[in-house]
């Protein structure tokens, strides 16, 4: 698949450092703007596919960039320009070790916790008697630690957060506070477009002038679960699973061909029929969350496009 961008090494003029993500790399310029490409790399269970999807580095930068301006005037965020649409550029910030997860349904992790007999997740707890996908009480903030690229994020507490001194107290409120609100918004775009915001992560860092921004991805398949609204509760009746829009049809997928990111287990192989069904699977992702027509960028030279766009924004 020669239409996918997996990796990139530019040399912006006052280019200060690389940062490689699982799906990103950050370009640090000058200690004042950061150049975040997004790469049509998969993450999933922590570990990197080992092919890249056409067009998913586009959908997520795009479906991020709206969401943080249908958000800006609640909780203000990094973004400055995106000069093409695999990029965003926007101000240095230093990253909280953090990552916010907040859930407003028992799915996912918190579904495979629950069924292995917990009912306290990163010092939460979890009502009796709930069944997968179903709606918890009010949303819960579960965090998790920031993994480095190939290790697995981790669930801590608040408590365990304040006491190892991750974040202060005081920055701690900004986070679960913003977070809240980001998950409240969210809620009400999703719910206008027929989906249920099922769970989300966002992350924050502070810009040189100590104020707390938004940082990195919103609100997109890869950091968010989303339902289809229109018979959710008809399938929780009947106990059948949710019709949901989020990557978990991929971590199904690798599931069922006996991966899950384990020490000793192999990626099973994804042949380029797979790869184009993941595509189009996230295209349609793309024009369910944002309302939009997905429209395709010019694959034919990525890098060199990506490049070009980038050096006419910083000039």
């Amino acid at each position: 698949m020669n239409n996918t961008i997996t990796d990139t090494n530019f040399n912006f003029p006052n280019q200060k450092s690389l940062y490689k993500g699982k799906v990103r790399a950050v370009y640090n310029i000058n200690d004042e703007q950061l150049v975040m490409v997004a790469t049509d790399r998969l993450s999933a269970f922590d570990v990197v596919m080992p092919k890249g999807i056409p067009y998913k580095g586009q959908i997520l930068n795009q479906i991020a960039t709206k969401m943080m301006k249908e958000t800006e005037d609640l909780v203000p965020n990094w973004l400055v320009a995106t000069p093409d649409p695999n990029v965003a550029v926007g101000h240095l910030c230093e990253p909280f070790k953090v990552e916010m997860v907040i859930r407003g349904y028992m799915s996912g992790h918190a579904a495979r916790e629950y069924k292995a007999g917990k009912r306290m997740l990163c010092g939460v707890p979890m009502p009796e008697g709930m069944k997968e996908n179903d709606k918890f009480p009010s949303p819960i903030i579960t965090p998790a630690t920031k993994a480095e690229m190939g290790d697995h994020d981790e669930d801590i507490s608040r408590e365990d957060i304040l006491k190892k001194g991750i974040v202060s107290e005081d920055d701690y409120k900004v986070l679960e506070d913003y977070t809240k609100k980001l998950f409240q918004r969210g809620t009400e775009i999703a719910a206008a477009r027929g989906l249920i915001l099922v769970d989300t992560k966002y992350e924050f860092g502070k810009t040189k002038y100590g104020k707390i921004v938004l940082i990195d991805e919103i609100h997109t398949p890869d950091s968010s679960r989303y339902f289809y609204a229109d018979g959710y509760q008809e399938r929780q009746d009947k106990g059948e699973s949710q019709k949901q829009l989020s990557k978990e049809f991929v971590r199904q997928w690798l599931i069922a061909n006996d991966f899950q990111g384990l020490e000793g287990q192999t990626v099973p192989f994804m042949s380029d029929e797979y790869i184009e069904s993941v595509s189009e699977r996230y295209i349609e992702l793309y024009e369910n969350i944002t309302g939009d027509t997905f429209v395709k960028a010019d694959v034919s030279d990525i890098q060199s496009r990506i490049e070009a766009n980038v050096l006419a924004y910083l000039k």
